[in-house]
């Protein structure tokens, strides 16, 4: 474990975000890094994507960087128009 320094605004936004979804501020902060890191690391998945994966990985018994690297990419959106 180690120390992060973040701007009193973002502590606040994480209080805050927190105490809404029942998380101290430290769960907070990760659960926002992972998404965060998940984001940059398959831009093609959506937030629903991502939980899935998350959720996927507590399963298997935590989010491992090498695992979430090698995941394969979410299957193709059907388009807006309706046509498939």
């Amino acid at each position: 474990m180690g120390i992060v320094k973040i701007s009193d605004q973002m502590h606040e936004n994480l209080r805050v975000a927190g105490n809404a979804l029942s998380r101290s501020i430290n769960a907070q902060a990760e659960h926002w890094m992972r998404v965060g890191m998940l984001t940059e690391m398959h831009p093609e998945l959506d937030h629903r994507e991502i939980c899935q994966m998350l959720i996927r990985a507590e399963l298997a018994g935590g989010l491992d960087i090498a695992v979430a690297v090698a995941a394969p990419a979410a299957r193709p959106r059907a388009s807006s128009t309706g046509k498939r």
